[in-house]
């Protein structure tokens, strides 16, 4: 009798497709702001008359909230939990879309973008964290690739909503639409679980058990939480503070992450996400062709995304990273030797659209998707929610910083040499990832900790 009353109180089962779906659905969010901005800029950039700094601005904007929002992330995903952090977001993102789809002026949609840049902050930060926490360890890379492939179909369907609405000249509009996403994700998390690794730290093991009975075999769940236990007893059930990250059993990771979050924007991604209809109008397209050219560049960049969900888990995260690195930089160093040798016009767009192709399928294999994968990967459980918040703060600087100065670069150096300058940034990257990044394939999170305290003498007791 006491064992059907525990069973009722238990809360109902959840399919790991629906689980998995809403978990994700925050990549929306994050990409379908990006790459709608690549649009707008099209219509207010004469409507405003702006200049390249000004765009840098608007561009910016959104990343300037990042950093905001990925700064608050760690520690309110620690005190609230993954899950109702997330709901936050989505709910703040919701107001900022409102916002700027309301904004009479310039000053005011850069507020705006400045208030959905802390929502996307926080979930850019959260969401990961919040997939490889959930995952079994066989599937935990490719479940939590999920949230890349959301990403960049957000970023797909913005440009196919850009295109679709540019006749009209609606940019408002296309701003508007970002609230669908985020109104989903805030109901449907309200039925979803918290981790279970969060569960047990705050003294939930009973829950925590439910958890992975919904997503784990059951003959690896009591191993699962034996893990966690011990992991959580080494770290003496402190919270994570950002002077932890510098611990010895700790800086290893830090500085993996680093690498991954610097190494991802300063290649030029956003760059080319933000500003790629103005890039081909520039070369001689016209506005509604440049808007198409940008649709078949996300078709490109979800189809890799999804190829690296079904091999990540096979081929390692690492090598992975090091083909992306060989792949950019031989698109960047062509794409700016063909700017150079060519003349303005239909052939040079089209060239441009076949080598930033080429260069998206080398992201999306490697910095793409891989990037959030290993730093929810990487941290130690202690720091894990300061660690993603620091590493994901850092990245959304590294994001502000491209996102600003590639207008005013394009300007002055122009876009051959700008794209010269990202190529040998991928060469550099590539040294790094050899020298300092592991490989973490196969591996339960708990298992990369307790290597990484092995490594130091005394940090495993």
């Amino acid at each position: 009798m006491q064992q059907s009353a525990t069973a009722l109180a238990r809360p109902r089962r959840i399919s790991v497709s629906y689980l998995y779906f809403f978990g994700a659905l925050g990549g929306i969010l994050f990409g379908y702001d990006l790459g709608v901005i690549s649009g707008v800029l099209l219509f207010i950039k004469p409507l405003w008359h702006l200049g390249s700094v000004a765009q840098g601005v608007v561009g910016g904007c959104l990343a300037a909230g990042a950093i905001l929002g990925a700064a608050c992330a760690g520690r309110i995903t620690d005190r609230w939990g993954r899950r109702r952090s997330i709901m936050v977001a989505a709910a703040v993102f919701t107001v900022g879309v409102l916002g700027c789809t309301a904004a009479p002026s310039f000053g005011v949609l850069v507020v705006a973008r400045f208030i959905t840049g802390v929502a996307v902050g926080c979930s850019s930060a959260t969401v990961p964290t919040y997939l490889s926490e959930l995952a079994p360890t066989r599937v935990r890379g490719a479940l939590s690739t999920l949230n890349q492939l959301m990403i960049v179909s957000g970023i797909l369907i913005a440009y196919i909503i850009d295109w679709a609405l540019s006749g009209a000249q609606n940019w408002r509009l296309m701003f508007a639409l970002a609230a669908v996403p985020a109104v989903i994700l805030f109901f449907g998390l309200i039925g979803m679980p918290e981790t279970p690794r969060w569960l047990v730290k705050a003294g939930r093991d009973e829950d925590a058990r439910v958890v992975l009975e919904q997503t784990h075999r059951d003959d690896d769940i009591e191993a699962e939480l034996g893990s966690i236990r011990e992991v959580i007893r080494l770290d003496a059930a402190q919270q994570g503070r950002f002077r932890d990250l510098l611990a010895p059993w700790a800086r290893p990771a830090l500085l993996v992450a680093l690498i991954l979050a610097v190494g991802q924007q300063f290649a030029g991604t956003n760059a080319v996400n933000l500003y790629a209809p103005i890039m081909f109008k520039d070369l001689g397209l016209t506005s509604s062709n440049s808007l198409l050219a940008s649709i078949i560049m996300g078709t490109v960049k979800v189809i890799f995304t999804a190829w690296v969900f079904l091999v990540v888990d096979r081929w390692g995260r690492k090598p992975l990273l090091l083909i992306g690195n060989v792949l950019m930089a031989l698109a960047l160093f062509l794409l700016g030797a063909a700017v150079l040798g060519m003349d303005k016009g239909t052939g040079t767009g089209i060239v441009a659209l076949v080598l930033l192709n080429l260069y998206w399928v080398g992201y999306e294999l490697g910095w793409g998707a891989v990037v959030w994968v290993m730093m929810a990967e990487i941290f130690p459980l202690r720091v894990r929610g300061v660690g993603m918040g620091t590493a994901s703060t850092v990245l959304w600087a590294a994001t502000f910083t491209i996102t600003f100065l590639f207008p005013v670069m394009n300007d002055h150096l122009g876009l051959a040499y700008s794209a010269w300058i990202f190529a040998a940034v991928s060469v550099v990257l590539f040294v790094l990832v050899r020298r300092f990044v592991p490989e973490t394939k196969g591996r339960s999170l708990e298992q990369i900790e307790l290597d990484l305290r092995a490594r130091v003498p005394g940090a495993a007791a």
